[in-house]
């Protein structure tokens, strides 16, 4: 349920930024908070983002005005953008402005601010209704020229005008924004964007998009629903169904959405979901092909296609997991995956095993290769080049042959402590040395 008045958000926004809405009135302009903050309010999320829109007021004014509170920075002057920080808080102000597409690519607009648009006219250039709303300042009144609370309420995700055609990036938007606020998107918008083709958008628009959609926290599966009607297979054919479903690709999302609180890291999150995203991918060239098209971090393009060609293995294995995951070859698995933490969410996970399964599975392979003591790391080998050499071997060869027995032996559980180890050495120098 959206809330019914903005009257009780006074006390969550800074009394800096209300006295200074007053300042911006006692002048004879007005101001808005626009785009996220407001949908976020209405569905009970205070957002720490504030953007302004001033209307009435040339920018020195406003410039002015800022200044008796801070050191102004005109950040973005193509697009009469000020940034504000004060007492440890960041505002940026904008001038209603309005777009028009000259050339190719996200550069290509002429922009041009307009002081004396209406609030209705400015908001034309917004991607969606649900983000084309404002709250007057100091009041705290809705501005909602293209009902987007309703919208809102109805739970449709639905394109302000035409205009939204000339940036395709916001048909990706439009595939985070159904997940993250778990949105339909109209019929109308579904037509609009089958009509538009993404091939102007660089990698790393693409790529902050994506990421939006499977890492922040939300339904992935409202965002792969409104990627098929709106036909995006067309760019992105690596993305297949799950087993022949993409219901159950949706389910694997979701379950994953869920998991990536219990990662540890920003980039190990991104792994896990590129691989769970491509888990329907014929094979790892596809992987590999839709990766590289959209980043070059290197972790990204070498370990999500790990992952990716091991589940096969992870899968089968589970199916008779107490035989299937053997020592041997949970070490092994750490080795090739750098750790088993990733794999544990995708087993847990995957719609591909019964639940009453996943359950038992998961438990079983986390306290085995935790036991193991591989499930955070991969196993260190117990014997180093330095020991070979101080048992009196030349560099050589014959150092790096030695290394890669005795870490085989290891993971076949034929070595366990250095001592072990030590011992294989000095046999293997000893017979290199009888020869």
């Amino acid at each position: 349920m959206l809330i019914s008045s903005f009257k009780a958000l006074e006390k969550e926004i800074p009394k800096t930024l209300l006295d200074i809405s007053k300042e911006i009135r006692a002048a004879g302009g007005s101001s808005y908070l626009v785009g996220g903050f407001v949908r976020d309010a209405m569905l009970g999320t205070v957002s720490r983002d504030y953007d302004v829109e001033v209307y009435g007021l040339d920018a020195q004014v406003l410039l002015s005005i800022l200044q008796q509170f801070g050191r102004p920075n005109l950040v973005g002057k193509a697009f009469g953008v000020i940034h504000l920080m004060t007492r440890g808080m960041d505002f940026d102000f904008s001038f209603p402005r309005t777009e028009n597409k000259i050339g190719e690519g996200h550069r290509g607009f002429l922009v041009e601010t307009h002081l004396h648009l209406t609030f209705a006219e400015a908001a034309l250039r917004r991607d969606f209704t649900v983000n084309a709303m404002g709250l007057s300042l100091p009041e705290l009144e809705l501005s909602d020229p293209y009902n987007g609370k309703g919208d809102l309420e109805q739970k449709i995700l639905r394109h302000v005008s035409p205009a939204f055609a000339e940036d395709s990036l916001r048909v990706l938007r439009g595939v985070q924004f159904a997940s993250r606020f778990s949105l339909t998107l109209a019929p109308e918008t579904i037509a609009l964007c089958r009509s538009l083709s993404l091939a102007d958008l660089s990698s790393e628009r693409i790529f902050e998009e994506f990421k939006k959609w499977l890492l922040k926290p939300g339904r992935p599966s409202l965002g792969l629903d409104a990627f098929l009607e709106m036909d995006l297979s067309r760019f992105f054919p690596e993305i297949g169904p799950l087993g022949g479903s993409f219901e159950k690709l949706g389910k694997f999302l979701d379950a994953i959405s869920l998991e990536l609180p219990t990662i540890t890291d920003l980039t190990s999150e991104e792994i896990l979901s590129f691989a769970v995203l491509l888990s329907g991918a014929k094979n790892e060239r596809e992987v590999k092909a839709f990766l590289s098209r959209i980043t070059n971090e290197v972790n990204i393009l070498r370990k999500t296609p790990s992952l990716w060609k091991f589940a096969p293995r992870l899968l089968e294995n589970a199916k008779n997991f107490k035989q299937g995951f053997s020592d041997e070859f949970l070490r092994r698995a750490s080795v090739e995956l750098g750790g088993l933490r990733l794999a544990l969410a995708y087993l847990k996970c995957n719609p591909l095993l019964e639940e009453s399964l996943r359950v038992d599975v998961a438990q079983y392979f986390k306290q085995k290769s935790q036991e193991l003591g591989v499930f955070d790391n991969p196993p260190e080998p117990l014997l180093k080049g330095a020991d070979l050499l101080s048992l009196g071997l030349k560099p050589g060869k014959q150092v790096g042959k030695i290394l890669k027995e005795e870490f085989e032996l290891q993971l076949q559980g034929k070595i366990g402590t250095p001592e072990v180890a030590l011992k294989f050495a000095k046999a293997k120098i000893g017979t290199l040395t009888s020869i």
